[in-house]
């Protein structure tokens, strides 16, 4: 009777151990790379910024100083709920219109900006000219808005949508940057037109990552309305500087406590929404 063997698994080789003796005996200049640089001079700029943890000099008692400033905030004064359900509106339709404004205007900044689609000179143009927007915070936007119309919440609007652009601008640039365009010169190359290899052979891949960040962004307007009315720009940030004004914390409070919840419900469903998108943003391997 014939005996069956069964096929013997082959051995894998081990992979190579590293030589740790070999690593710590290394010249201290072998040792030297980015991540090691980059370390070393950010723990020096720690270092000598040190001085900027000076105090008044004043002997003062922090710890009741922030028990008897909190102690204000409660409890908080809702009579003010419906004043500032309005205000919450007013700042979620600032932010709504600022984001589909920015998502409009940054597309052609982006397609401009993307190194895929367009010739190195207009590349940086469109980089420039982004890193120039996102170096100005929305609250500076929004003050150069209100010098201009006036304060309302058109300067709201406004501001944030040219703050919005330098973001969204670099984001979509870099999900047209990170898509395959192959298909786009294949249809260019049978005869399609410009416009129609962007929409059929670029565009159906980097639609979810560009809708992603246009959701981001969108909540990120909401937070950033919720303050610009500080300088005038609208929204329920005009009445948390008339209670600051004034030391109504418990007023102030309130306002905080409905900004906290319309934020929260909003980053979970962002949060759902965006992981539905996020699978089909396949990047190429």
């Amino acid at each position: 009777m014939q005996q069956t063997t069964e096929p013997k698994t082959p051995i894998q080789p081990r992979p190579p151990q590293p030589d740790l003796a070999a690593a710590v005996s290394l010249p201290w200049h072998h040792r030297l790379n980015v991540l090691n640089v980059s370390l070393a001079v950010f723990l020096l700029m720690m270092i000598s910024s040190a001085g900027v943890l000076r105090g008044s000099g004043r002997n003062l008692d922090y710890l009741a100083n922030t028990r008897r400033f909190l102690a204000n905030f409660f409890p908080p004064d809702f009579s003010v709920a419906g004043q500032t359900m309005i205000g919450l509106w007013e700042t979620f339709q600032m932010a709504v219109m600022a984001t589909a404004f920015a998502v409009v205007l940054s597309m052609p900044i982006a397609i401009a900006g993307a190194r895929t689609l367009s010739p190195p000179w207009l590349v940086f143009i469109a980089r420039m000219v982004m890193n120039s927007i996102r170096t100005i915070p929305s609250l500076i936007w929004a003050l150069i808005a209100v010098a201009i119309v006036g304060p309302n919440t058109l300067a709201g609007v406004i501001g944030l949508t040219f703050y919005s652009i330098g973001y969204l601008g670099k984001f979509f640039s870099d999900a047209f940057e990170s898509v395959d365009v192959d298909v786009a010169k294949a249809l260019r190359a049978l005869g399609a037109r410009t416009i129609q290899a962007f929409q059929y052979g670029l565009w159906p891949h980097a639609k979810p990552l560009v809708w992603s960040y246009s959701l981001w962004m969108l909540e990120y307007n909401i937070r950033s309305a919720a303050i610009i009315g500080y300088v005038g720009a609208g929204g329920v940030g005009l009445q948390l500087y008339t209670y600051q004004e004034y030391y109504q914390w418990d007023k102030f409070a309130t306002v905080l406590l409905f900004i906290l919840a319309l934020v929260s419900v909003l980053d979970l469903l962002g949060e759902r929404v965006r992981k539905q998108i996020a699978p089909r943003a396949v990047r190429p391997s």
